[in-house]
């Protein structure tokens, strides 16, 4: 069945946003005379729990915290860091090469529109998406539902479309949507468990759309 419809993660997939807000979670944790595990962020990444979660064990770990004071701290933290951030290597080739097949795009986040629309327009990217579906308008990942979101703003079947992944989470729900996926695993997520993944790429550059295409 030809291909109709590719599906997005946005952060760590489409661009490398993950490395920046590690950073700044282990810069705050620091700032609190602490470290944050790594298992403990990889046990979150890729869903909406990331926040909460960060503030709950550093709340466990520096007693009397106030979460909303650092709140607005670690957003513009996170924001520095992303300022000449550009997409991930390889990714306008791949949706270059969608738009000239006539292939439609949709992003599929667990972040929220607000931080999810304009780092698309920042990176130049927006133009290229007929849809964009995110964790506040729908039930994150792994839940299946943005995936089937996606599918439905795009009136395409699970079987006409590949999902692009760089986490487990994201994975998970791709696949519970009925999506073939693709892994493209970044710094933070290389070394975790793509086992239920279709293809795992180290890059976007490793292997030209074409050539998923015609798997």
């Amino acid at each position: 069945m030809p291909t109709r419809a590719l599906v997005f993660d946005f952060d760590g997939t489409l661009a490398d946003t993950e490395s920046a807000v590690l950073q700044s979670w282990q810069a705050v944790f620091r700032e609190h005379g602490t470290e944050l595990p790594l298992d403990a962020w990889y046990a979150v990444i890729g869903t909406q729990r990331t926040t909460p979660a960060m503030f709950a064990l550093l709340a466990e770990r520096a007693p009397g915290i106030d979460p909303e004071a650092l709140r607005p701290r670690t957003r513009a933290h996170v924001l520095r860091l992303l300022e000449d951030l550009g997409p991930r290597e390889g990714v306008l080739g791949y949706l270059e090469t969608a738009r000239a097949n006539g292939i439609k795009l949709a992003v599929a986040s667990s972040s929220s529109g607000a931080w999810v629309n304009p780092h698309l327009e920042r990176l130049g990217i927006d133009g290229y998406f007929d849809a964009v579906l995110t964790g506040d308008l729908h039930k994150a990942k792994p839940d299946p539902d943005l995936y089937l979101a996606a599918l439905d703003a795009l009136g395409t079947a699970a079987e006409e479309a590949i999902a692009f992944e760089d986490t487990p989470h994201g994975v998970t729900s791709a696949k519970a949507a009925g999506l073939t996926c693709v892994a493209v695993p970044n710094a933070i997520t290389r070394n975790l468990d793509f086992g239920q993944a279709d293809v795992v790429l180290p890059s976007f550059t490793a292997k030209p759309l074409e050539a998923l295409l015609s798997r």
